[in-house]
Parts: C-alpha cells; sequence; structure tokens
C-alpha cells in the first residue's frame, strides 16, 4: 500500500467516525425541534384558546348582568355576539384532542343561548320574578358549567403537557449521553486510526533521519536495511539514500585523493616560488633595483597569502574528510592565555584598542587539548576582533569554568558587528557578512570554518551573538580533557 493510500484511507476513515456523532446530534436536534413545535401547535395552542373562551365566559356573565339593568338592543346584540365566539372556540377544541370537553362546552353554550332570549323577553315585560328564576336555574348553571369544564379542560391539558415535557426531558438525556458516547468512541478510534497512521510513517522516518544523521556525522557506511523492502515511497527514498550514501562514499574518497594530491601539487610550487624568492632578497641572484624591489615585496606579500589560503583550503578539507587529526596533550591554560595576551598586546597598542584578558580563579590549571589547533581558533577570532573593531574600541578575552567539567571562553568585541539574518552563514566556507567594509584588511572566508571544525573535533561548540553596531561575541566550550576526534560525538552544548 502506497502513503498516500494511507493517508486517504486514515483520513476519510477519521472523517466518517467523526461525522457520524455529528450527524446523529443534528438528527436528533431535528426531532426535538419537530416535537417542540408540535407540543407548540397543540398543547400551548389549547391552552391558548381555552384562556380566550374562559375570558369569553366572563364576558357572557358580564352581559348577562348588564342586560337585566339595561334591557337595550345593544347589550343582548353583544351577548349574542360572545355566545357566538364561545361556540367557535368550543368547535376548535376538537382540533386539540379534546373532543369530550368540547362537546360538553358546546352543550352548555347551546343551553345559555337557548335561556337568553327567554330572560331577555321578560326584562322587556317587567317580570322580575321570571328573570330572577331564568337567571338562577339555566343561565348561571350552564354558564358554571361551562367555566368548570374549561377548568378542567386547561388542568387535562397542563398535565399532558407536563407529560410531555417530561418525555422530551428523558429523551435529551439519551441523546446527551448517546452522543457524549458516540463521540468520546470516535475520538478513541480516530485516535487508534491516527496512532496507526503516524507510526506507519513516523518509523520510516525516524529511520531515515538516524541515517542523514549518521552520514551528516561522517558514517558512510550507515545503510538503512529495513526500509528498501517496502513497496511504498519510503522503500524508494530508502533504496535512493542507499545509493547516495555509496556515491558518497566514493566521492569521499576522491576527495581525500585530492587532499593528498593538493597538498604536494600546490604547496610545493608554491614554496619553491617563495624560496626564490627569498633569495632574490638576498642578492644571491644580483642586486635588485629599487623599483624591482617595490615588485619583489608585492610578490613575496601575495606569494604568502596564497600560501596562507592553500593551507587553510587544506585544513578546511582534510577535516572534512576526516583527515584533521588531533594531538591533544597536556598544556597550561594559563600559559596559553598569557601567550595569547602577549602577542596581542602590541597590536591594541598600535590600534588604541582597550583589550582586557579575564580569567576566574575556578578554571583548571591543566588541560588537554591540541595547542596548535587551540591557539589557531582564539588567534583567529581576536584577529577578527581586532579588524573589526574600530580605534577607542575593546576587545575581551573572558575564561570561566562550566559545571559540567569544561571550560567556557568568550571573544568579546565592541566593533561593527553583524546582521542577525547573516549570522547563521558565518560558519560556512567562503562566507562573508556585509561587514567587511569596516575591517581593516580583508580576509578569505575560512578562518571561521577552520574555527568550527576544529572546536568540534575538540568535542565543544561555538556561538556568535551579535548587534550590529554594539558588537559581537564568539563563546567556545571545551571539555577540559580531550582524548581525540570527537565528530561521532554530540557536542558540548554553549550557554547562552
Amino acid at each position: 500500500m502506497t502513503l498516500r493510500s494511507r493517508l486517504v484511507i486514515g483520513l476519510v476513515t477519521i472523517a466518517i467516525i467523526l461525522v457520524g456523532p455529528l450527524v446523529f446530534a443534528v438528527t436528533s436536534l431535528f426531532r426535538l425541534r419537530s416535537d417542540a413545535l408540535q407540543l407548540r401547535e397543540t398543547e400551548i395552542a389549547a391552552l391558548i384558546v381555552l384562556g380566550r373562551l374562559r375570558d369569553g365566559l366572563n364576558d357572557l356573565r358580564r352581559e348577562e348582568l348588564a342586560l337585566l339593568f339595561s334591557r337595550d338592543e345593544a347589550t343582548r346584540a353583544a351577548m349574542e355576539r360572545e355566545l357566538s365566539h364561545a361556540d367557535r372556540l368550543a368547535d376548535s377544541l376538537a382540533h386539540y384532542n379534546l373532543p369530550t370537553f368540547a362537546s360538553d362546552i358546546a352543550t352548555s353554550v347551546h343551553l345559555i343561548s337557548a335561556a337568553t332570549p327567554a330572560e331577555y323577553r321578560a326584562a322587556l315585560a317587567g317580570d322580575t320574578t321570571l328573570v330572577d328564576s331564568l337567571s338562577e336555574h339555566a343561565f348561571v348553571p350552564a354558564l358554571n358549567r361551562a367555566d368548570s369544564v374549561v377548568r378542567a379542560a386547561e388542568q387535562k391539558v397542563r398535565e399532558r403537557t407536563y407529560q410531555r415535557i417530561e418525555d422530551e426531558t428523558t429523551r435529551i438525556a439519551y441523546i446527551t449521553s448517546a452522543s457524549v458516547i458516540a463521540l468520546l468512541l470516535a475520538i478513541v478510534i480516530a485516535a487508534l486510526v491516527s496512532i496507526w497512521l503516524t507510526r506507519s510513517i513516523s518509523r520510516p522516518i525516524f529511520e531515515l533521519r538516524s541515517g542523514m544523521r549518521a552520514v551528516a556525522d561522517g558514517d558512510l557506511t550507515y545503510r538503512l536495511k529495513p526500509l528498501p523492502s517496502r513497496t511504498d515511497e519510503f522503500g524508494q527514498l530508502a533504496a535512493s539514500f542507499d545509493e547516495m550514501a555509496r556515491q558518497l562514499t566514493e566521492l569521499d574518497k576522491l576527495k581525500a585523493e585530492f587532499v593528498s594530491v593538493a597538498s604536494h601539487e600546490l604547496k610545493t610550487p608554491i614554496n619553491v616560488m617563495i624560496g626564490y624568492l627569498q633569495l632574490l632578497e638576498e642578492g644571491v641572484y644580483g642586486r635588485v633595483e629599487s623599483k624591482q624591489q617595490e615588485v619583489h615585496r608585492t610578490l613575496v606579500t601575495q606569494a604568502n597569502v596564497l600560501l596562507r589560503l592553500v593551507k587553510q583550503l587544506l585544513d578546511v578539507s582534510r577535516f572534512e574528510a576526516g583527515g584533521g587529526r588531533l594531538e591533544p596533550r597536556a598544556l597550561s591554560l594559563n600559559r596559553l592565555v598569557s601567550d595569547l595576551e602577549r602577542a596581542f598586546h602590541v597590536l591594541a597598542v598600535q590600534r588604541e584598542i582597550d583589550f582586557r584578558v579575564e580569567r576566574e580563579p575556578e578554571l583548571p590549571d591543566e588541560v588537554f587539548w591540541d595547542p596548535d589547533r587551540i591557539n589557531e581558533v582564539l588567534g583567529n577570532l581576536l584577529s577578527n576582533a581586532f579588524k573589526f573593531t574600530p580605534h577607542g574600541g575593546t576587545v575581551e578575552l573572558f575564561l570561566e569554568r562550566m559545571d559540567d567539567d569544561a571550560v567556557l571562553m568568550r571573544v568579546h568585541d565592541t566593533g561593527a558587528g553583524i546582521p542577525p539574518e547573516q549570522l547563521p552563514r558565518i560558519f560556512d566556507k567562503f562566507y562573508q557578512a556585509d561587514n567587511q567594509r569596516a575591517a581593516r584588511a580583508a580576509g578569505s572566508g575560512l578562518g571561521l570554518a577552520i574555527a568550527k571544525q576544529i572546536v568540534e573535533a575538540h568535542g565543544g561548540s561555538i556561538l556568535c551573538e551579535s548587534t550590529p553596531g554594539v558588537g559581537t561575541t564568539f563563546s567556545i566550550a571545551l571539555p577540559v580533557r580531550v582524548t581525540g576526534r570527537h565528530t561521532a560525538q554530540r557536542p558540548l552544548p554553549v550557554p547562552v
């Protein structure tokens, strides 16, 4: 199965699993909405109709009293309108599942309708005895019976509404529990699918990363044995990795051969040129005229620059090819620092730069380093500091003991500084930052690359911090005791 197929299957499965609870919840919400609409259209509407009917019966009671006193046609017409309205409301109750109550109320309304004309005629005739009798034995009992039926219907509707609300509450609780369980189950299944998908992708990635790290550390014999047997993209990538490692091994051999040839083929003619220039300077081949002396000095300077560049380039090539071996031995740290202080003191006086060296008392008396290489690193960093620091500036060398049996050295200057975006590349071969216009002399772009390789070969780390216009600080962390080349080990971290 290809990687794309795995991703598609995994993502589709996760989507289906997560959409399932959502569909269930949405369906349940629509059902609850339908039930709520039905409750509004039946029970609540029935209560509204019964409330209007009760108000209408109360209006009939008032109109009946008004009829007894006013005895006019307008009161009688208003009473008939109320009776007609009550009759229509009673008929509408049948639509709300209240047929019995609708029939009883309609019967009472019809009795009231039958008693009203006789009561009106008796009131017009002034027969108060008949009026009172009709009101007491026909109108009022029918009205009271209708009112009691309305109240009973309201009670019935309330009970029915309460029961439906209870049912809906139970259903909501069930839907909530079911949704939560479904969601948790979906999350668990989605997590399992994600773990399977992640592991199927992350394992070969970790293996490839380990291979890349091994190759970066110089182990070109590393092979990804489990992965090439796979048929997916990782198998193809592993096969390409093995082929790359094989080609790098061949290139490394060619590179080592080039270093060997270059060390003989380049240094020898340059040394011959410098030797003959020295013989010319000594007058072995005759007197050198004043004009020729100027050309001679230029040739000597350029030949020495060329020799220095070749040595630096060969140093870089040797370290990259694994041939830049260290020769660590015991040396006095205080003596190393004192020699550097004396060497750069004259330069500091000439350029009017405040040069200070500070040591912490806890520093070890003796370290086990390659003195020539470390002296080259510190000399290069101090030379750069003096090169980029203007008159009146400061160059400082700090040494202190770290907690993990290591020494921390910092070279700080108040020079031009390095732009932040260029800091990650200052240790690259031939790279020079934009602050070269502030330098007192041009560089080759190899010094920091060599310094980094020497420090890492000692098992240490080098870090640069810089602010344009403020200054630059190089920090080096080295273990007190170095037994050999440490390129395969994790470098010692530099404290920030």
